[in-house]
């Protein structure tokens, strides 16, 4: 009986395996918005649906690091579901405060720009598997608007 059941565990466990799962890209980074008090950058993630049905998505968690220092993090709590066997656009907004960006002013320099590595957990409900987390990394640098592109 204990042979049935283990084989029956791997055979469950060999085919939940190779179940296609969402796979998700971060595109881009963006700065969105600024204004007196923070800036807001726009992290754009591209996530495609195998399944001929669409997937809540439970959350996506978030971390914007510049040289190993968290800028930003939070959560999107609910922000919808995937869209059935197509790609979905969801954007990350995430809100910098200027006195966290005034401590990275080593990093900008003459070239106005920070390096960052922006950090995301898609987590989704699958069918069958239940919440999947996706993590996704991204490293670039961010350009900085000049004086000149303000005003």
């Amino acid at each position: 009986m204990s042979q049935l059941i283990n084989k029956t565990k791997g055979f469950i466990a060999d085919k939940v395996a190779h179940i296609q799962k969402p796979e998700a890209d971060l595109t881009d980074v963006d700065l969105k918005h600024f204004s007196r008090e923070s800036v807001t950058f726009d992290g754009k993630l591209d996530v495609s649906n195998p399944y001929s049905h669409s997937i809540p998505i439970c959350q996506i968690s978030f971390k914007l690091k510049s040289h190993d220092k968290v800028i930003g993090s939070g959560t999107v709590p609910d922000p919808g579901s995937l869209a059935a066997e197509q790609k979905t656009r969801l954007n990350v907004p995430v809100k910098v405060p200027y006195s966290i960006l005034m401590d990275l002013a080593r990093d900008v320099g003459a070239d106005c720009d920070i390096d960052y590595c922006f950090e995301i957990g898609l987590t989704v409900d699958l069918p069958i598997i239940g919440n999947f987390t996706i993590p996704l990394s991204k490293n670039g640098e961010l350009k900085l608007p000049s004086i000149s592109d303000i005003f």
